[in-house]
C-alpha cells in the first residue's frame, strides 16, 4: 500500500520538485517515508525559519516553488516569519506540516504541539492554506497549489496533513501539471498602452521584481522606446552595465525627478511599496499622471489604480506590447543621456558611508562576476539597494525590503546555493543580523556548498543606533556583543579571514578564499 505520506512525495516529484528542506518530527514521519529512493534532495537545517529562508532563497534563484516540511504546531508557527516575507516579495513557496489527529482539532484537549486552529493561523499569512482530510484530497490541494504559483503572484501556500490522515492508503494517479496559465492582457488595453507610449516624449519604464525573469523582453521594448529603465531591488542585474539601465533606488530623489520629467511611466511588476518608493518615509513620492502598468495580479493592479492596466506575465505582456508598437526606434528621444544623468545625480546623492558600500559591492560583483548576493538587513544591502548594478537576473535581493525579516542572509544563501550550483553565492550580513540564524552555517558544511559568508562586524545595530540618535532617543539595546566570528568559524570548520572595509581589501579576500570551493567566511572591520 502506498500511503498519503508516500503519494505526497510521488507527486512532488511528478511536478519538478528536487529539494526539500525541513527538519523531521514525530509528526512528520510518515512524510518521510517517500523521500528515500524518490531523487528529491532533502536538506536538515537547524531550525524551522532557516528552511522557509532557504525554501525562499531557492524560489528566489530558481524561480520555482521552494518547498519546506515542517512539523506541527511549533513547525508551522517557526514558519509563519519566512511566509511572510514571502509574501511581501512574492516568493513561490510551499510548506507542507503536519497537524494533530483530524477527531482532536479545535478541542483544546493539551495534544503535543496542539493549536486552536493552525490552518487559521497559516491563511493569515499564505495565499492558500488547505486540510487533506483524505485521500481524496491530496490531488486536488496540490493541484490548487501549483496552479497559484504558475498563472497568479507567487507567494507562499500552506498544506497541513493531520497525523492520522499521513498513512492511509493513497490515492491513484498524479497531478495534472500544466493545468494553468497566467491571464493574457485584453487586446484594447494592450492597443491603448501602445498608443500611449508610441506617443510618448520622455518615457521612462519601471521595473520591479515581477520582471527580474523577463530580461531579454525588458531591454527589447526599453531599446525600442529608447527609454531608460530604473529597477528596484529585486529586479537588478535585469540591464547590467545597459546605458539605458538606472541601478538605483526609485526612492532617491535622482530617479524621482526623473519619473517627475517623463510624460509616460510604464511599471512592470511592481507594486509601488513605501519601502522601495518612500524609503525615507517622506510622502513626496511623484505619482506619474499617465501610468500603465504591467503585473500577474488583478487585485495589485486595482490597489494603484493606472490609465491603463494589463493583467499578465511580465515576459509574455512585454513581448506582446513590443509587437504592438511601431517597429521604428524613437533616436530623437535621448534616453541613454538621461538615464545617465539620472545614475550621475543618484551617484552624487550617495552619502560617502553609502558610497563606500556600493563601491564594496561593485568590487565584490567584479572579483567574482555571475555571483549571486543575499543580503539581510545590514548596512552593505541598504548601500546596494540604493545604488548597485549586478550582473546577474535574480542575483541580487534581500530581506531589507518588504517585511524586512532579520536573520534572511544565512540560511537564504544556501537555497540560492542549491538553486544555482554552478554560482559562488555572496552572503551579506552584519554581526547582529548573523547571529539570528548563525547555526544554519553548518547546513552550508553539510550539504557543501559554494557560499562565502561576509559578516559586516560593527559590534551592534548600528542603523537602529542612528536613528535613534537623529531622533534624539537616547540610544539604548544596540551594543549586543558579537561572538568570536572566527572561533565560529573554526568551530564549523570553515576557512576564515579578516578583511579592512575597502574595496580592494574586500576584492582581495574574496579572490584569495573562493578558489577553496566550500563554504568560507570574511569577517569585514566595520566599525567607523
Amino acid at each position: 500500500m502506498t500511503t498519503i505520506g508516500e503519494a505526497l512525495v510521488h507527486q512532488l516529484k511528478a511536478l519538478g520538485v528536487d529539494t526539500v528542506f525541513g527538519i523531521p518530527g514525530v509528526h512528520t514521519v510518515e512524510l518521510y517515508r517517500g523521500l528515500t529512493g524518490s531523487g528529491i534532495r532533502h536538506v536538515t537545517p537547524r531550525h524551522e525559519q532557516g528552511a522557509g529562508f532557504m525554501a525562499d532563497g531557492y524560489a528566489r534563484v530558481s524561480g520555482r516553488p521552494g518547498v519546506a516540511f515542517v512539523i506541527t504546531g511549533p513547525g508551522l508557527t517557526n514558519m509563519l516569519t519566512p511566509m511572510a516575507q514571502a509574501r511581501a516579495d512574492s516568493s513561490p513557496m510551499l510548506v507542507l506540516s503536519g497537524v494533530n489527529a483530524l477527531a482532536t482539532l479545535g478541542k483544546g484537549l493539551g495534544h503535543l504541539h496542539e493549536l486552536p486552529d493552525q490552518r487559521a493561523l497559516s491563511a493569515l499569512v499564505s495565499l492558500s492554506a488547505a486540510r487533506i482530510e483524505g485521500p481524496g484530497d491530496l490531488i486536488p490541494a496540490l493541484e490548487t497549489a501549483f496552479d497559484g504559483f504558475a498563472a497568479a503572484r507567487p507567494g507562499p501556500r500552506h498544506i497541513e496533513i493531520p497525523t492520522d490522515v499521513m498513512d492511509l492508503a493513497g490515492p491513484n494517479g498524479l497531478v495534472s501539471a500544466g493545468r494553468a496559465a497566467p491571464p493574457r492582457p485584453d487586446a484594447a488595453g494592450l492597443s491603448r498602452a501602445a498608443d500611449l507610449l508610441a506617443q510618448a516624449r520622455s518615457p521612462v519604464i519601471l521595473a520591479g521584481g515581477g520582471a527580474k525573469f523577463a530580461g531579454a523582453e525588458l531591454i527589447a521594448i526599453a531599446e525600442r522606446l529608447n527609454a531608460p529603465v530604473a529597477q528596484t531591488t529585486n529586479a537588478r542585474g535585469v540591464m547590467f552595465a545597459h546605458p539605458l539601465g538606472i541601478p538605483a533606488s526609485p526612492g532617491m530623489d535622482a530617479v524621482r525627478d526623473l519619473i517627475r520629467r517623463a510624460d509616460v511611466v510604464l511599471a512592470v511588476g511592481t507594486e509601488f511599496g513605501p519601502t522601495e518608493y518612500d524609503m525615507y518615509g517622506t510622502g513626496e513620492f511623484p505619482w506619474p499622471e499617465t501610468l500603465v502598468r504591467i503585473d500577474i495580479c488583478p487585485d495589485q493592479l486595482a490597489r494603484r489604480p493606472a490609465t491603463v492596466a494589463l493583467t499578465g506575465d511580465a515576459a509574455a505582456t512585454l513581448a506582446q506590447l513590443r509587437d504592438a508598437l511601431p517597429e521604428q526606434s524613437h533616436p530623437a528621444r535621448d534616453g541613454a543621456e538621461t538615464a545617465a544623468r539620472t545614475r550621475a545625480a543618484a551617484w552624487a546623492e550617495l552619502s560617502p558611508e553609502m558610497r563606500l558600500q556600493s563601491e564594496i559591492l561593485a568590487a565584490m560583483r567584479d572579483a567574482v562576476p555571475g555571483a549571486i548576493m543575499v543580503g539581510d538587513s545590514t548596512q552593505a544591502t541598504y548601500g546596494g539597494d540604493l545604488y548597485h548594478d549586478h550582473d546577474r537576473p535574480a542575483g541580487w535581493f534581500n530581506s531589507a525590503t518588504g517585511y524586512g525579516a532579520l536573520g534572511f542572509a544565512i540560511p537564504a544563501s544556501i537555497g540560492a546555493a542549491l538553486a544555482a550550483p554552478e554560482a559562488r553565492v555572496l552572503c551579506l550580513t552584519g554581526d547582529g543580523g548573523a547571529q539570528f540564524t548563525l547555526p544554519e552555517l553548518m547546513t552550508a558544511v553539510d550539504e557543501r556548498l559554494p557560499i562565502t559568508f561576509m559578516i559586516w562586524n560593527n559590534a551592534g545595530y548600528q542603523e537602529i543606533a542612528t536613528s535613534m540618535q537623529a531622533r534624539g532617543v537616547p540610544v539604548l539595546g544596540c551594543d549586543p556583543t558579537p561572538p568570536d566570528f572566527a572561533g565560529i568559524a573554526r568551530a564549523c570548520a570553515i576557512p576564515h579571514r579578516h578583511a579592512a572595509m575597502t574595496p580592494q581589501a574586500v576584492a582581495e579576500a574574496l579572490r584569495d578564499l573562493v578558489p577553496s570551493g566550500g563554504p568560507v567566511m570574511i569577517e569585514i572591520d566595520a566599525r567607523l
